[in-house]
């Protein structure tokens, strides 16, 4: 797996990359996707969705402001990208904690198809029918191997399912790749995981292959994330540094520091 590659195409397109988001981190979600190498838009009336969505590389939905109306456009937007075969990233977050959460995210799942889903162990052990503790959107505890889970939910929606942790975890329900990579600071900054979902949404809008794109969206962020931790411990300065961080990274070093392990799931 070469995620360079993958990097320098993301990089030559350019593609627009469509959010319906979490307003908390909409401006961190812009800006990860500026340095990426994608063009950020975050566009939520429901009047303007399904026009604005025919223009972009892929589509994120991310349930961390919902309201009714929210899922509304994402409805609307995820079918006309559905039809245009435009890669959607639904990023679940805070499933399990509220029953509207959880209602929502079943219910895109259920009306739409879902390329990429990436998530906490929580997050995703609740979406598969499993059993944990979540508290507001962070994950608590999970009462079972996640990774079984993970599987099953690829295979029941189709979607690449991947999840966040100390080690992040990529499946098609079929493979499962583990991604070595990252630093505990991303934890000390709001937004890290939504700006996970905007950088996979960039590779996927310039790679088919969705497994790979969400392997190369972790690996890019997570790097991203080492080196800039590497020159500090201070969380918002830390925050600044990794976009400076993934701005400056080259595709040849990505190759280069690539560490992951594939296996077929047993």
């Amino acid at each position: 797996m070469d995620t360079g590659k993958i990097l320098a195409r993301l990089r030559a397109q350019k593609p627009l990359i469509h959010h319906i988001t979490n307003q908390v981190t909409i401006s961190e979600c812009a800006n990860i996707t500026l340095a990426a190498g994608g063009l950020p838009i975050m566009a939520h009336a429901v009047e303007e969705v399904e026009e604005m969505v025919a223009q972009a590389g892929a589509l994120v939905l991310n349930l961390g402001t919902l309201t009714p109306t929210q899922v509304e456009a994402m409805v609307l937007a995820g079918r006309r990208a559905n039809a245009l075969k435009i890669p959607i990233v639904l990023d679940p977050v805070g499933a399990g904690a509220t029953r509207l959460r959880s209602e929502s995210a079943k219910h895109l799942l259920a009306e739409l198809h879902i390329d990429i889903i990436k998530g906490n162990a929580a997050e995703i052990t609740m979406l598969a029918g499993g059993v944990a503790e979540i508290r507001g959107v962070e994950s608590i505890s999970v009462s079972s191997s996640v990774s079984p889970l993970a599987a099953a939910l690829a295979r029941e929606t189709g979607a690449v399912v991947a999840v966040t942790g100390v080690v992040d975890l990529v499946t098609d329900g079929t493979w499962l790749i583990e991604v070595h990579h990252g630093h505990p600071l991303m934890a000390a900054v709001v937004g890290t995981g939504c700006m996970t979902a905007s950088v996979m949404a960039c590779f996927a809008a310039v790679e088919e292959n969705h497994l790979l794109a969400a392997v190369a969206g972790l690996v890019a962020i997570n790097v991203a994330a080492e080196e800039a931790a590497q020159e500090t411990d201070a969380p918002a300065t830390f925050k600044i540094k990794l976009f400076d961080k993934l701005h400056g990274l080259a595709p040849h070093s990505l190759t280069a520091r690539q560490e992951i392990k594939k296996r077929v799931i047993g």
